[in-house]
């Protein structure tokens, strides 16, 4: 992480790692490492990466580093699919010493004990019922107990602050606190987004849903120069423009709702990119045959997989001259090669731009690496995609607002 996006600026009142003496101290510290997992493996460690200058530096001190964190959503109590052993594996190299997963607080606060400069992580906070419970008293309980565990506490799980957890928003008003690093940078670079982009400012947003985008689109129509739609929630504005659609994801509900916001882009004269041609195959297959069509002409029996390859250059030719973008979601389904060339365009225009792109995390992080691209290659990716919404929507993030109180 860049040490230019981690200094003192007037966007936050959160305290920062330097404004706390850590040394011999017992911390608790709530990172975000959902990470991606198949078949028990890592396949995207860029969260537990995104974690380490947090981690490093309040090892050099503190007594003890007892992590907090979530992986997936498990309903009832430990299932192995979603266990944190392999990621306290993989930390474990990566910080060149043993990070043992401790199955619940008691064996944590043991394990802490045994030697300083122990680092332990807690096994899967969420298979803590009361980690998100919607019962206060239950959550402030939990908390608790947990911060039997330490006695400084740090939040650095930017992915997981739009969340009112026991573990994000709970913990933190019992103990003295602070901000880690990548909470610090994350924030900053979000106030930058929302309050003094340089301009042009171009924003894609791209992913299944438009119900999912809908704020954060109504929220930024008035601050964005271009706004490039991608995804399945392009059959919504298609569909609310009245053209033939076939079998693609739609949301119904949100047609009204798209053509006013359609209108509105009119009347700010913000430049709305919609695609002129589709990627359609007759199933949702990664071995099916992909058909480039004309958006006004997709099948009756065909879905939409990609934007196609025209309105793909369309977007980055667009985009070049832009001094600030943010991008969230990909353009299509780009884990199937022959529905992953939009997206790999739009990233590869974002790798070339000269001003800031910002990768909204989630899917767009995974899909920049799935497709070959370096991190280096983007001015900052952000480990919180649904964070980064909600906070560009102009919602408050709960785990934020603790942090910002003394």
């Amino acid at each position: 992480m860049s040490d230019a996006l981690y200094k003192e600026s007037d966007t936050t009142t959160m305290q920062t790692l330097e404004s706390i003496d850590f040394t011999g101290k017992r911390v608790i510290l709530r990172c975000d490492l959902n990470v991606p997992l198949k078949n028990g493996q890592i396949t995207d460690p860029g969260r537990i990466l995104a974690s380490l200058p947090t981690i490093e530096l309040i090892r050099k001190k503190a007594a003890s580093i007892v992590i907090l964190a979530h992986l997936g959503r498990p309903k009832d109590g430990f299932a192995p699919e979603f266990s944190l052993t392999p990621v306290a594996n993989r930390l474990g190299e990566l910080i060149k010493d043993v990070v043992a997963c401790a199955a619940d607080i008691s064996e944590a606060k043991k394990l802490a004990a045994a030697r300083p400069g122990t680092v332990v992580l807690l096994e899967n906070i969420r298979f803590f019922a009361a980690e998100t419970s919607k019962n206060a008293e239950e959550r402030e309980a939990f908390a608790r107990e947990l911060a039997q565990l330490g006695e400084i506490y740090v939040g650095d799980g930017f992915g997981a602050v739009h969340r009112k957890h026991a573990s994000v928003y709970d913990l933190p008003q019992l103990m003295p606190h602070c901000a880690g690093r990548l909470i610090y940078a994350e924030m900053r670079i979000l106030n930058t987004l929302a309050t003094d982009p340089d301009r042009p400012y171009g924003v894609i947003l791209g992913g299944a849903k438009v119900s999912d985008k809908i704020g954060v689109i109504n929220n930024l129509l008035d601050r964005v120069d271009i706004l490039a739609i991608g995804g399945g929630m392009v059959f919504t504005f298609l569909a609310a423009l009245g053209k033939e659609i076939g079998t693609s994801m739609v949301d119904r509900e949100q047609i009204d709702e798209v053509r006013q916001l359609i209108d509105r882009a009119k009347e700010l004269n913000v430049q709305l990119l919609l695609p002129e041609d589709i990627v359609v195959a007759p199933a949702f297959a990664a071995d099916a045959p992909a058909t480039i069509v004309s958006a006004d002409a997709i099948p009756a029996d065909h879905m939409g997989l990609d934007i196609g390859p025209e309105s793909a250059l369309r977007y980055a030719k667009a985009l070049e001259n832009c001094r600030t973008v943010f991008w969230n979601g990909p353009m299509g389904v780009f884990e199937f090669p022959a529905f992953a060339n939009g997206t790999k365009v739009i990233a590869q225009a974002l790798a070339d731009l000269p001003g800031l792109s910002v990768i909204g995390g989630g899917d767009s992080a995974a899909a920049i690496r799935l497709l070959g691209f370096d991190d280096e290659q983007f001015g900052y990716i952000s480990t919180g995609g649904g964070a980064s919404l909600e906070f560009l929507e102009g919602k408050e993030l709960p785990g934020i607002k603790v942090l910002e109180e003394k």
